[in-house]
């Protein structure tokens, strides 16, 4: 799985605004803050959640530490879907929040 650090991925968005930005934490943890363009899909819910993942797109997955997020790129890569995963996740992130 492809991975970037959370600079370069913050670099990555500023190029492409219109980037996939999926977020698995927990709906209280991204109450603290999340990337402006990513949507959340709780690890939990993802395989239930599958048609909302567009084949046609590569998709950054984020979570606080980038473990869950590698679970749910894991998952997905192996259904055919290009994921990057965002290392050391929210808690190394420094950018923008909402």
């Amino acid at each position: 799985m492809k991975e970037m650090t959370p600079q370069e991925v913050q670099a990555y968005l500023e190029s492409n605004p219109e980037a996939s930005v999926i977020d698995v934490r927990e709906t209280a943890e991204v109450r603290a803050g999340k990337i402006p363009q990513a949507v959340n899909i709780p690890l939990g819910l993802v395989e239930f959640r599958i048609q909302d993942f567009d084949k046609s797109k590569e998709h950054i997955l984020v979570c606080r530490s980038g473990k869950r997020s590698g679970m749910a790129g894991r998952f997905l890569e192996a259904r055919g879907y290009r994921i990057i995963n965002m290392a050391g996740g929210m808690l190394e992130w420094d950018g923008p929040t909402v």
